[in-house]
């Protein structure tokens, strides 16, 4: 009997159990290339920009479960409910990489008031992670937010995917682009005038120029805390 109860708990703590393993996993594997210092933090960051979008599906009162990791590749989290509109999920796609930004430039200030190399490394890393998220590509969380205006959108990223490659060529781009070719092709056949299209992409342009701001805005200012990484770097070595 004792085997059945330790079963039975061990199912309770079942999502907890993995999304904890996962993490863990992460931290050894990028520990045995970048080592334990900075594996942790890298992935603390990482969690940091999933807790934002936990958090922000949580506030639109979404059923979702905890981060799952897999190295090289990311987290993310399980939306039992699908969001009902396209404001929804721009808020919730929004709520990943700006919380992430926070716990990045949190490392940039800690890193320049200690003289950190390894918290201005964590720093922009973080950065060109939650930029990397921001290419407007479904189901990079971009996609999601600039899909408020309209999925055509996608069709830019596509270049923006390129453009990585050329200059960062890495097996992650090819399976976000495995991701996103259906969505591509979605983006290419997507009809506004569709009912289902109405209902979910129907909001307010005042809605969609918002979102479009916050976007742009969280672009550049990524943009610009990079830069500002790199010439506190390049400073401490001069």
């Amino acid at each position: 009997m004792r085997w059945i109860f330790l079963l039975l708990n061990a199912a309770k703590l079942g999502p907890a159990l993995w999304s904890s393993l996962s993490i863990v996993a992460s931290i050894w594997v990028y520990a045995q290339l970048f080592g334990w210092p900075f594996a942790v933090g890298f992935v603390g960051l990482i969690f940091v920009h999933e807790l934002g979008h936990y958090l922000a599906a949580k506030d639109r009162g979404l059923d979702v479960g905890l981060p799952v990791f897999i190295p090289f590749v990311g987290a993310w989290i399980s939306l039992r409910e699908q969001p009902m509109n396209a404001e929804t999920e721009a808020y919730i796609a929004y709520a990943g990489p700006f919380v992430g930004t926070v716990g990045a430039f949190l490392c940039l200030w800690l890193g320049r008031e200690h003289d950190s190399t390894l918290l201005l490394a964590l720093a922009k890393s973080g950065f060109i992670l939650n930029l990397f998220n921001l290419i407007p590509v479904s189901p990079l969380d971009g996609g999601r937010i600039t899909a408020v205006l309209t999925p055509r959108v996608w069709l830019l990223g596509v270049p923006c995917l390129l453009s990585v490659w050329v200059f960062w060529p890495s097996p992650m781009l090819v399976l976000v682009a495995l991701l996103a070719a259906p969505q591509i092709i979605a983006a290419w056949r997507y009809d506004p005038a569709a009912p289902e299209n109405r209902v979910y992409y129907g909001v307010s342009w005042r809605t969609r120029i918002l979102w479009t701001l916050l976007y742009i805005g969280l672009v550049v200012i990524l943009a610009l805390l990079i830069a500002e990484v790199n010439a506190v770097m390049r400073a401490r070595l001069s």
